[in-house]
Formats: C-alpha cells, sequence, structure tokens
C-alpha cells in the first residue's frame, strides 16, 4: 500500500475539474474504505457489483449471488444468479430490491445461471451484460464450458427485464481460435459514434484437456446494444516475452469505459493476476486505448495492491476483483468490486465501495 493511497480523506479537494489524459491517476484517487460502505447479503456469496446512477437520482448496483450451502465453487458456475440492490447514496447502504435475472429453465442458453453483470445506459433505455451458462446442475466443467455473453434490456433499472433466446457473443467454430471454448466476462460501452465496445473473455479449446487451455481477451463492435456483434482480430491486454506467453492468465474482469474528459480515450481497469502491469500480482491496472482494440497500460497503471485500507487503518483480507467503477459527469467517484470468501480462511464474499477523491492531490 502507497502513501497516495491513504492521505487522509478530508485533505482531499472535493472541486471536480477536467484533466488531461496524463493526469488520470486512478491509484492517486483511491481513499480509505469507510467501514459501512460493503454490501453483503445473509446466506449468500456476493460477487461482482455493477454500478449506474439512475434517471431518478437513486444509485443501483447489480451483483451475482449464489447460496453459501453450495460452496464458492463450484457454486457460482451453476447457481449464481444476478440480483439489484439500491441506494440513495453512491456509498450505500445498498438495499436488495429483487432478482433481474433469475434461472428461466434448463432449454435456454441462459437458463441455470446468470453471473458477471456489467449495465450500460443508454438512449433512456437500461442494458444489462452479463454472462449465462446452463447445464445438469450437477457438472462444473459442462456449466463453466457453456457460459455465453448476452445482454437484457430494461426501461427501468428494477425490471422487467427483455432477454433473448440467443447469446449476443458466442465460441468460434474454428477450435484453434483462443474464443473456442468459452466466452464470458463481458465489459461494454458506447463508442463516440453511438456504437458499442464489448471487451470479453475467452478459453481457447485444447484436444483431451476438458478445462481448455489459455485465458486472453478480445473484442467485439456493434451499432446497437442489442447486436450483431463483429469479432474484430488480435488479443488485447497481452504482454510481450516468452515469460508473459507462459502465464494462463494475465488480466482478468475489466471494467471499460470511454471518457471525453480525459483525453477522449478509452480506459479499463483490471486484475493484474500475475503482476504483469503493475508488479502487484491481484491488483488492479490501469489501460488506455485510442480505438478500443489496441491497448497498453496507462503512464500510472497501478490503482491498488493486492490489499486495500479500511477506514479504521486495518488492510483487507483479500484483493479486490470483477472492479467497476460509479462515474458521475465523466469523473470515477467510487471503485466497486468483490472481495474476500473463496481465498483459504475467506469470510463470505462481498461488495465494497471504495471512494475515489474527485481531483487527487499534488
Amino acid at each position: 500500500m502507497t502513501l497516495r493511497n491513504v492521505v487522509p480523506t478530508l485533505l482531499i479537494s472535493v472541486v471536480v475539474t477536467a484533466a488531461p489524459a496524463a493526469d488520470l491517476d486512478l491509484g492517486a484517487m483511491v481513499q480509505p474504505v469507510p467501514m459501512e460502505a460493503k454490501f453483503a447479503a445473509p446466506n449468500f456469496f456476493v460477487w461482482c457489483g455493477a454500478p449506474t446512477k439512475g434517471a431518478d437520482g437513486r444509485y443501483h448496483l447489480f451483483y451475482s449471488r449464489w447460496p453459501v450451502s453450495k460452496g464458492f465453487a463450484p457454486g457460482w458456475a451453476l447457481w449464481s444468479e444476478i440480483a439489484y440492490a439500491v441506494a440513495d447514496k453512491p456509498l450505500g447502504p445498498y438495499r436488495h430490491a429483487n432478482v433481474a435475472l433469475p434461472a428461466r429453465g434448463r432449454e435456454f442458453w441462459d437458463g441455470t445461471t446468470t453471473h458477471n453483470p456489467n449495465i450500460l445506459q443508454k438512449d433512456g433505455k437500461y442494458y444489462l451484460f452479463y454472462m449465462g451458462n446452463t447445464g445438469d446442475g450437477t457438472s462444473y466443467p459442462m456449466h463453466r464450458n457453456h457460459q455465453r455473453i448476452g445482454v437484457a434490456v430494461a426501461e427501468n433499472p428494477e425490471g422487467p427485464w427483455k432477454r433473448f433466446d440467443k447469446p449476443i457473443i458466442d465460441v468460434s467454430d474454428d477450435k484453434s481460435a483462443f474464443d473456442s471454448l468459452v466466452v464470458t466476462n463481458s465489459g461494454a460501452t458506447e463508442r463516440p459514434d453511438g456504437g458499442i465496445l464489448l471487451i470479453y473473455k475467452a478459453v481457447e479449446y485444447v484436444a483431451g484437456k476438458e478445462m481448455g487451455g489459455r485465458v486472453r481477451y478480445g473484442a467485439a463492435l456493434a451499432d446497437k446494444p442489442e447486436g450483431p456483434y463483429v469479432k474484430k482480430p488480435g488479443r488485447i491486454f497481452e504482454a510481450e516475452g516468452a515469460d508473459a506467453a507462459k502465464h494462463w492468465m494475465l488480466a482478468e474482469d475489466p471494467f471499460v469505459w470511454f471518457s471525453k474528459r480525459y483525453g477522449s480515450r478509452y480506459y479499463a481497469v483490471a486484475r493484474d493476476v500475475v503482476g504483469t502491469f503493475t508488479g502487484s500480482s491481484g491488483g488492479l491496472a490501469l489501460f488506455q486505448s485510442d480505438d478500443g482494440l489496441h491497448w497498453q497500460p496507462a503512464a500510472q497503471p497501478k490503482v491498488l495492491a493486492n490489499r486495500f485500507l479500511w477506514a479504521d487503518g486495518t488492510l483487507s483480507n483479500s484483493n479486490v476483483e470483477r472492479p467497476a467503477l460509479l462515474l458521475a459527469d465523466g469523473v470515477p467517484i467510487a471503485l466497486f468490486g468483490a472481495t474476500d470468501g473463496y481465498k483459504k480462511n475467506g469470510k463470505i464474499s462481498c461488495n465494497v465501495q471504495i471512494p475515489l477523491a474527485s481531483h487527487p492531490p499534488k
């Protein structure tokens, strides 16, 4: 934990000002987390956390949950559902309201499981991107390998949600492709031309290996949130060198947005799985891109190490995963993420809301 991440909140200006691209340093904006700034659900693992401010002035959070009795894994792959909570303030407290995308029957592509929400507002509607799968209710490999990416649409964040009979991103037919076994963990944003950029995680098919091979990321474009989507060639969040190539996974769970305020470019916050981009294994890294297809670490790539600071001065038990930002007029004001739960001796997982200084200290 660096000193810049522990500057007392009272010393931070709250003036929202425009800044050039080089000044976007999310790590410098991270503040100690109030002890009450977390969302948990009794008897459920809480994972993910996609926040947005609604037209009603309230704050809406979409999250994954599944019963603690099912275990963290394989519970997430077989039993997760996307639920919805609401709050009057950015840091909560958030209150569970309903289940947004419940199980709907094994005959559907997303019939048993919904997971990894990502929320986007466009043209007065709410678009909920997510992973769905189906299976026999017992086989982890079956459910895990049937992960596909879909989108649901609603007029209001509380629903009802219209779901579709087919995913918007499916696996490639080419067995040599990087996304020939699994597609999941999407992050979507509106492009300056009004279209959609969608970043997604994928697993490659490997003959004789039930769980496949390496995990990598790609991009797809569409004119509207419902698609159709066109996959673009090339991998993103990659790193050069033989050492990087040998790793099963480098980056995970990107939150993606286009920022007019910070250089009119795309940014992404993702988990730095092995420390390739920040030097902190399990921390969070900031990436940037001019076109959404070619990415590089930002000038200040380190957002968080593999622990965060609570307001009482103690460090968290675990790192933050599934990062998402709450934006206000283009300025990041809070970093949401999942923590605890699946590591040895971990607690039941929850979502944490990390405040961000609107004007970083000099």
